[in-house]
């Protein structure tokens, strides 16, 4: 299981830069940088609902799930 972060997709279509959206979130560049390129391990709901706030969109226009593909979760079976 994977969950992608199509953060970049709404900054995009909102016209706005990441600069901007970290000072209306009251986080630094380097943390919404490090949350649109998904190497963060977890995001506050808090944090979340900022992001909505200042994008007028919904979790799920900035979180996808995407399903393992199939020979992906026999291995992962082999693990159990």
């Amino acid at each position: 299981m994977s969950i992608t972060v199509n953060l970049d997709v709404m900054l995009a279509k909102r016209k706005m830069r990441s600069k901007e959206l970290a000072e209306r979130i009251g986080l630094t560049e380097v943390n919404v940088s490090l949350l649109k390129s998904g190497k963060v391990r977890g995001v506050r709901f808090e944090t979340l609902s900022k992001i909505c706030e200042a994008l007028a969109c919904q979790p799920g226009d900035i979180l996808e799930y995407v399903p393992d593909a199939p020979d992906d979760l026999a291995d992962d079976a082999d693990d159990l």
